[in-house]
């Protein structure tokens, strides 16, 4: 995992994902989700409650820290670790949008 944070601060953070609202995105599991932005809020279509603009910031906080901060220990490695409500989209927008780099994992379906 790489973490870009030269283009991206806790001042942009919003207005990136607010940039990408309505574009497909997928969970580390494969998970298709499309969100739209109201207010501070984000909702994607795969679940009722929102995700606040201060729980993005929260976890870009831990991100920085634990990858750039020092002594930087790393163990920040995937949605779990982020431990932040809606951890799984929050990494899938971190994503989506540039800020985090890596490997995408997808299930696909065998064919016969």
């Amino acid at each position: 995992m790489v973490f870009h944070n030269e283009s991206f601060t806790i001042d942009n953070l919003w207005d990136k994902i607010v940039e990408k609202e309505g574009q497909s995105f997928l969970t580390k599991k494969g998970l298709p989700f499309i969100y739209s932005i109201k207010g501070g809020e984000l909702f994607t279509d795969r679940r009722e409650r929102s995700i606040t603009r201060s729980t993005f910031e929260k976890a870009y906080e831990k991100l920085f820290r634990d990858q750039v901060g020092e002594g930087a220990p790393k163990r920040i490695v995937g949605p779990k670790t982020l431990n932040v409500y809606g951890a799984p989209y929050v990494w899938a927008v971190f994503t989506g949008i540039g800020m985090i780099e890596e490997e995408q994992y997808v299930q696909q379906e065998m064919q016969f």
